[in-house]
């Protein structure tokens, strides 16, 4: 069945560095745009990084510019998020998200994994 397990969420403190992971499996990972998207509490889930089937194109949200960059390896089906210099307001759950290429609607998601910054 399909599955997206994201992995590497932790407590770190502030101007420390997380590598997220999001292992998929299930699916044509290849053919699937891979995005995280965060949710802080009381805050409505937004958009962090999206990439590409090849990895060729991203997309970083302006929050996140110059400290997170999002990769993917299509032969470990496995998207990740390095994450630098993190700040408190990134504290939140992050969740990898799977996109069909060319079929709308057809998206998965993980169960999330949560990311503390804090001193």
């Amino acid at each position: 069945q399909v599955q997206l397990v994201e992995s590497g969420g932790g407590l770190v403190q502030p101007g420390g560095s997380l590598r997220l992971s999001c292992a998929a499996s299930g699916f044509t990972f290849s053919r699937y745009i891979m995005t995280w998207y965060r949710q802080a509490p009381g805050k409505e889930r937004e958009l962090v990084a999206t990439i590409s089937t090849t990895g060729g194109n991203t997309n970083t949200a302006d929050s996140v510019k110059g400290r997170f960059t999002i990769s993917r390896d299509n032969v470990k089906n496995t998207v990740y998020l390095q994450m630098n210099s993190l700040k408190h307001e990134d504290t939140a759950v992050y969740y990898c998200n799977a996109a069909h290429e060319v079929l709308e609607g057809v998206k998965y998601w993980g169960q999330g994994t949560q990311v503390t910054v804090s001193s």
